[in-house]
């Protein structure tokens, strides 16, 4: 399986001046669930704001300009280098906007945690997508605690439901949330 996840505001921002515009630990929580033991593919930048490893996954880096080692650690030159090097591991393609728009062609399913504020003077967006080729679940919507609602919304792209046998009502999506 391949997926992008992120979290977007309503204006469609995913970064501001080099860092992700909020801090929302709930939201984290999802991604750690969600990519421990598989693969996180993140461009430079992303892994540059990180700024180290993400432990029990492993990391690859997709960069002409710099390398990047340590365990679980490693450095790539493209997507479908990374997607190589993942073998059959699943893969969550975690930013920035060039991977993902590269990436939405190939992503089975997008994890996208919808955040209820607009951005002024954001500089990184997510890229535009077409809802029609995909079945949209929306989850739950969470945050009143912190003061930034949050909804998580899995898009699943229709072909790879209908080619893996999956049925396309997606009354019960539990067992594809793991």
């Amino acid at each position: 399986m391949i997926a992008l996840i992120v979290a977007r505001s309503k204006n469609n921002v995913i970064g501001k001046n080099g860092k992700i515009p909020w801090n929302i630990p709930g939201e984290r929580e999802q991604f750690k669930k969600l990519t421990t033991g598989n693969v996180v593919v993140m461009g430079r930048r992303t892994y540059e704001e990180i700024g180290f490893p993400l432990p029990d996954r492993v990391n690859l880096v997709v960069s002409k300009t710099r390398k990047f080692q340590g365990e679980h650690l490693f450095t790539v030159s493209s997507l479908s280098e990374a997607i190589q090097k993942a073998g059959d591991r699943d893969i969550y393609i975690a930013g920035g906007y060039q991977l993902y728009l590269e990436g939405l062609p190939l992503a089975d399913r997008l994890y996208i945690t919808e955040v209820d504020v607009e951005i002024e003077g954001g500089d990184t967006f997510f890229p535009e997508f077409s809802q029609e080729a995909y079945e949209k679940e929306v989850g739950e919507t969470l945050g009143e605690e912190t003061g930034i609602r949050y909804t998580r919304v899995i898009w699943y792209r229709k072909d790879f439901l209908t080619e893996s046998g999956i049925c396309c009502t997606l009354k019960n999506v539990d067992n594809l949330n793991q």
